[in-house]
């Protein structure tokens, strides 16, 4: 189980505020959504809490604890970045055994549950039918897929997910937030970065809408996703009907300035 809070959390990109004193808590069992326009400061803040950029002001804890060194927080938060580029012919079995290097020496191999882990994470993703092809080979939904199982079998308490669904086909998309819910359900901290509404709203617990390097807006789908909230923040009208506790969105058109 990892808790993940920020504490007037800041993030400068040269002269650029991206993340503006972002104050979150985020417990186990629990998918949390990242939405919000581009430039938000989206990526920036799971990157801040990743020790992947620096926080200018505030801090970052990791179950109560500041200054993590980035291997243990590689055990406790798998990260599955966005839009990677794959320049090595690695099969995707070795491709997907790269999530287990958190936990190996520098000259260890792998043991008998790095391959159980491996394995199992291949099936979660549906990949394990292309285990012996060539990663640089794959359509960029096979990668997609590929890459969140690398993440999977880290075997972290904690995920972090941007923009999981970029490249994938209506279908695969709907499977992987039934993957990414399934883990959360199972205990896991799971965060993901999303610009579909839809799919943030049919399954997410939570969500977070960012604005200008803000935290604006913090609850429930029904709670964040309101027509008010979405056209002061994306600048759009939107058709919401509620299904059950969830909202469903259709963006219909930018509002005049």
């Amino acid at each position: 189980m990892v808790t993940i809070a920020t504490e007037g959390l800041e993030v400068r990109l040269g002269r650029h505020a991206a993340v503006r004193g972002v104050d979150v808590t985020l417990e186990p069992g629990r998918l949390v959504g990242i939405i919000g326009p581009n430039g938000a400061g989206k990526s920036s803040l799971i990157r801040a809490m990743l020790g992947l950029v620096r926080a200018d002001a505030g801090r970052v804890l990791i179950d109560g604890k500041v200054g993590l060194d980035r291997r243990e927080i590689a055990r406790r938060i798998a990260y599955l970045p966005q839009g990677q580029t794959l320049h090595w012919p690695l099969a995707v079995e070795r491709l997907v055994a790269l999530g287990r290097l958190p936990h190996l020496g520098p000259l260890s191999r792998l043991r008998g549950e790095d391959e159980a882990a491996i394995e199992a994470a291949m099936v979660r993703a549906d990949v394990l039918s292309l285990k012996d092809r060539v990663a640089t080979e794959l359509s960029g939904g096979e990668r997609a897929r590929v890459l969140l199982a690398r993440a999977l079998a880290v075997g972290a308490p904690a995920l972090i997910a941007d923009e999981p669904l970029a490249a994938l086909d209506p279908g695969h998309q709907i499977d992987v937030m039934a993957l990414l819910q399934a883990e959360a359900q199972a205990g896991s901290l799971v965060v993901t970065v999303l610009h579909d509404l839809a799919m943030a709203a049919r399954w997410c617990d939570r969500l977070l809408l960012m604005e200008e390097g803000r935290l604006v807006v913090d609850g429930a789908p029904r709670d964040v996703l309101t027509a008010d909230n979405l056209a002061r923040v994306y600048g759009i009208a939107a058709r919401i009907d509620l299904e059950g506790d969830w909202p469903l969105v259709l963006p219909v058109g930018r509002l005049e300035n």
